[in-house]
């Protein structure tokens, strides 16, 4: 079965203050529901952007670590969760529930067959 990455977006300046415990129990309520469908393989959480680390190839195959996102953007990925769905219209209704548990942007992209 295909699998998806439906992927939660915040901006940078994200507080996660704003997290109420209503918003706890929408997200626990989805992932029990996602569960109990059979769908979800791996879910994660990630902690803020500005402890991320970048690393690029530099000439003569020296690897340059630095701090931040590799790109330079106004949002980031916040958290995300990959599921088993019988075709993109499925993971999209999966992403549809997670906008409204999450209260953010989401994005749904299907993984490569291996």
């Amino acid at each position: 079965m295909p699998q998806y990455l439906v992927a939660i977006h915040h901006p940078d300046d994200y507080d996660p203050s704003v997290e109420d415990e209503a918003m706890g129990r929408d997200i626990d309520v989805l992932n029990e529901e996602m569960i109990a469908a059979g769908i979800r393989v791996f879910v994660g959480g990630l902690h803020p952007v500005k402890s991320a680390k970048s690393l690029r190839v530099q000439p003569g195959g020296k690897v340059l670590i630095t701090d931040g996102p590799y790109l330079e953007t106004k949002e980031h990925i916040g958290g995300f969760w990959v599921l088993e769905a019988t075709d993109m219209n499925e993971a999209l209704k999966w992403g549809r529930k997670a906008v409204a548990a999450c209260r953010a942007p989401v994005e749904v992209r299907q993984f490569h067959s291996l």
